[in-house]
């Protein structure tokens, strides 16, 4: 397994593992504390573990955490996903920096997205399994939600989008959400 620093958003990363194939599937490492302990992560930080599934169009996102903000790694254990961090740090070198990804149950790369991170998928296959390793115990009162079509972002979804939350659709705008954080 690797580490490849992500250079549009400061402090991500993305973990690239080597499968091994033969003729009954393969198998991966997906988890490797020497490898996150080796670009500064503690491995034991990460506390809760989750799973979601989404059918092809589906999107999730843009969502972040308030106060301390909450670090993650995702990976796409089935199905492919279109991956979207956006940096939302003041400080950061790489302010409102956006990067895209695709995820995919072939690769099993996991992405590391600091805390302060807003981050979304849209599901590319008809079933997407998304495997999240959050690093403090969510919670809904810190959910911060963004318009996933907001024009400031511009992201390119590939797909129309299927479906998607009632809190997703009715998110506010970037601009809002910033607003709302500085004061």
């Amino acid at each position: 397994m690797k580490a490849i620093e992500v250079p549009e958003i400061a402090g991500a990363y993305l973990f690239q593992p080597t499968p091994h194939a033969d003729e009954r599937g393969f198998f991966c490492r997906t988890f490797d504390a020497d490898v996150v302990r080796s670009v500064g992560l503690d491995p034991g930080a990460f506390v809760q573990d989750s799973v979601s599934r989404s059918v092809r169009g589906v999107l999730r996102g843009l969502h972040l955490r308030s106060g301390a903000g909450e670090a993650k790694l995702v990976r796409c254990s089935y199905g492919r996903i279109f991956d979207v961090v956006v940096d939302l740090r003041p400080d950061s070198p790489t302010y409102l920096g956006r990067a895209f990804f695709e995820l995919s149950g072939g690769t099993q790369a996991t992405l590391y997205i600091p805390a302060g991170c807003a981050h979304g998928f849209q599901a590319l296959t008809e079933t997407a399994d998304t495997s999240y390793r959050i690093d403090r115990p969510h919670d809904p009162a810190e959910d911060v939600t963004i318009a996933f079509d907001d024009p400031e972002l511009a992201i390119p979804w590939p797909l129309p989008v299927a479906s998607m939350s009632q809190r997703d659709r009715e998110a506010p705008s970037l601009a809002e959400v910033l607003k709302h954080r500085e004061s």
